[in-house]
């Protein structure tokens, strides 16, 4: 067999693994294998005798590369946060179906907090924290000094775990009826949703959040509940979150953050929740992924 295609083969059974490093990297499909793509393109110009370990050759030169689109999107202050106006109907479709598997195995709200971090904080994290790569060998990648990259995943893990005043006992109340509610929403389920929501429960959102002619404001569990219901499509690409220090919703289509609900939890029951769209206001949230 040509050494061409040896190499080619050899590189096959490490797309998966580079994939998956590029994904949590940039959070898109198509960056990611283009950023595979390249990755063998300077493979195959390298003298592969040199290579000694092949898989962590390529895993640092996928990272880098993933470095460089990340910078880029920085220096271009790309925003992770989709504006509804520009999404048009399209903003609440279900991920194609790779699309989906891929979000499944990282966690919607983990891309989200993902997208919240700087360039070199989201490799250090991504290759230490996800994939166990040592930090002396992340250092060179990032260009910084073993104790810094340190640094740099520690900050990136306190954002991923966030802050919260509430108790151990608090939280998982909150997350208990915060996850019934998502439940009844994304099966449509009247009854279930009547049964999470407090009598009086107030709904209130952004005029962008809203379809046209939706009240910015809606008072009381049936008109919420049957609400709801109607919007049952965004729950699809919804995920629960710590925000603010409490248990939240993000609404977060192909895992970039689209519209996040502040909900607040009283006596086992829904009593509001405010759905925010303004990408300012979404910029200001405190977002963290929940603990297991």
């Amino acid at each position: 067999m040509p050494a061409q295609d040896m190499l080619a083969r050899r590189f096959e059974t490490h797309r998966g693994h580079l994939r998956a490093v590029a994904y949590r990297m940039l959070g898109s499909v198509s960056e990611a294998d283009d950023a595979v793509q390249e990755a063998w393109l300077r493979l195959a110009r390298q003298d592969s005798d040199e290579v000694d370990n092949l898989v962590g050759w390529l895993t640092t030169v996928v990272s880098r590369i993933c470095l460089d689109m990340l910078r880029t999107r920085a220096s271009r202050r790309e925003e992770p946060i989709y504006l509804l106006a520009e999404l048009g109907d399209t903003a609440y479709d279900s991920d194609p179906e790779h699309e989906a598997v891929l979000i499944d195995s990282v966690g919607r709200a983990l891309l989200v907090v993902l997208d919240t971090l700087g360039p070199d904080e989201r490799v250090a994290f991504v290759l230490h924290d996800l994939f166990a790569v040592p930090f002396d060998q992340i250092a060179p990648i990032v260009g910084r000094t073993t104790a810094t990259t340190k640094k740099l995943a520690s900050r990136a893990r306190q954002r991923a775990q966030g802050e919260t005043t509430a108790t151990a006992t608090e939280l998982a109340e909150q997350r208990h009826v915060v996850e019934a509610f998502l439940t009844a929403a994304r099966g449509g389920n009247l009854d279930a949703l009547l049964a999470v929501l407090a009598p009086d429960v107030v709904r209130v959102a952004d005029p962008a959040a809203l379809p046209a002619g939706m009240a910015a404001i809606v008072r009381g569990a049936q008109a919420v509940a049957k609400e709801t219901v109607l919007l049952q499509r965004r729950s699809r690409v919804a995920a629960l979150a710590l925000m603010n220090g409490a248990v939240g919703i993000v609404v977060a289509p192909h895992g970039k953050l689209l519209l996040a609900l502040v909900v607040t939890v009283r006596d086992d029951r829904v009593t509001g929740y405010e759905v925010i769209a303004d990408p300012t206001r979404l910029r200001a949230l405190h977002l963290a992924v929940l603990p297991q």
